[in-house]
């Protein structure tokens, strides 16, 4: 996956690069994980990948409290920064010794630790209970119909947009079909105003409108059939990197957008922050990275979902997107279960919106959400038809960061769209 995780956390609070966290990474499998410790308390070693606050500190908070609730249970918390733990996962998969209870986004990931034995099927356990959670948020963690992870986070990519901006050009309304999108794209223009903010040195962010385009045109369906045949060159795909050009041809993206970053006070987050342009497509993390980056437009921040393509099987409810679970270990305490419960209730849900700022899982934790960009983001996911995980979680890192540099390149006009699904299938076929 390409190093673009700390971003779409950002919303989580600041995430440490410089250590490991709270606890040695050393310790797993160690003596007192998923046995007793000398006080006879059972032990469930948890790792997760919140190293900075809040959302550490509301971490650890949750712990405790269920620890209060259950005398007899320890949860050891082992805090890894972001990339440590998937290079370390890495290495934990091959030997076979994963924690007790570890971070996943799912995908493919996921998948190659349950075709390994290693990870618990959920899907009885939590049956009672995993209604509560928002339809659209265990899609990511199941395969062949069976649940091995319960979601604690959810979130979905969209257009945020510069309501006084749209105003301006003259656009009522936020297009609904792309060819009305490419319209309010030349209206923008013809206004004088920048239509798109795109952060083209990082790739991922350019990523985001060829995967939208190819799921409008695909559809939830198509996408996972050219996943599982490992054959991206079908008519769809290609369609979607024909109209990516017809978008790319419009000249729509700030000056210099080929060397911008996402979050540098430069780059797409600070240019929509500051108002120099009228969209991004974007996670529900942007808000506060256009804050941070730059000033923030408040109330003229809107947000709508990707448009409809003429043709196209995809729906506008389909949504792309990804979040954070927990998958369990085969042979776990069966406590670690107990406390993934705890853990999405709709108590300690709002407890997560409210301190930690995420978007609630669960849904009777959504009247916690005031902030109006989450707000809508929420309602996108819980209207949705259909959900994608990022392709470069769902798919293998190679594939997802071979579909990076592709789309990247016919951004900057150099390859083909039918060269950009003849290099990701040949990756594809070769994992």
């Amino acid at each position: 996956m390409p190093p673009f995780a700390q971003s779409r956390r950002h919303f989580l609070g600041t995430l440490s690069v410089a250590g490991l966290g709270v606890t040695a990474i050393t310790s797993c499998g160690g003596s007192d994980s998923g046995g007793k410790d000398s006080s006879g308390r059972t032990v469930i070693e948890w790792w997760h990948i919140m190293t900075g606050d809040p959302a550490k500190k509301v971490w650890a908070e949750r712990a405790k409290a269920y620890e209060a609730e259950h005398p007899d249970l320890r949860i050891k918390i082992v805090t890894v920064e972001n990339e440590a733990f998937k290079s370390k996962m890495t290495a934990l998969t091959s030997s076979g010794k994963l924690p007790d209870m570890y971070h996943t986004w799912g995908g493919g990931v996921l998948k190659q630790q349950v075709d390994a034995g290693l990870v618990e099927d959920l899907t009885g356990t939590v049956k009672p209970w995993i209604g509560e959670l928002v339809p659209a948020a265990p899609k990511a963690y199941e395969f062949d119909g069976k649940l091995y992870a319960v979601p604690y986070d959810i979130g979905g990519v969209g257009f945020w947009y510069n309501k006084a901006l749209f105003k301006k050009a003259k656009i009522d309304e936020p297009p609904t079909t792309w060819s009305g999108y490419l319209d309010a794209v030349q209206q923008l223009q013809d206004a004088g105003i920048t239509p798109i903010a795109l952060a083209g040195k990082e790739k991922w962010p350019g990523m985001y409108y060829w995967a939208y385009l190819a799921l409008r045109l695909a559809g939830v369906d198509g996408m996972q059939k050219a996943a599982d045949d490992e054959d991206f060159s079908g008519d769809a795909f290609v369609k979607a990197g024909e109209h990516l050009m017809e978008l790319v041809d419009l000249k729509p993206f700030q000056k210099g957008f080929l060397g911008a970053a996402y979050a540098t006070p430069t780059g797409e987050a600070a240019a929509m922050g500051n108002g120099k342009a009228a969209m991004e497509l974007m996670g529900q993390w942007a808000p506060l990275t256009q804050r941070d980056a730059g000033k923030g437009i408040g109330k003229d921040l809107g947000f709508f979902s990707f448009p409809t393509v003429e043709g196209g099987t995809g729906k506008i409810t389909d949504v792309f997107g990804g979040g954070g679970g927990y998958a369990v270990r085969k042979g776990a305490p069966k406590e670690a279960v107990d406390f993934l419960k705890f853990f999405v209730s709709a108590a300690t849900d709002r407890t997560l919106v409210k301190e930690a700022n995420v978007l609630p899982v669960n849904k009777q934790a959504l009247d916690a959400l005031t902030d109006p960009g989450l707000k809508a983001v929420s309602d996108m996911l819980n209207a949705s038809t259909g959900f994608q995980l990022y392709l470069d979680q769902a798919l293998p890192p190679a594939v997802g960061q071979e579909i990076n540099d592709s789309v990247a390149a016919l951004i900057a006009g150099s390859t083909s769209p039918e060269q950009v699904t003849r290099s990701i299938t040949q990756v594809a076929k070769s994992q």
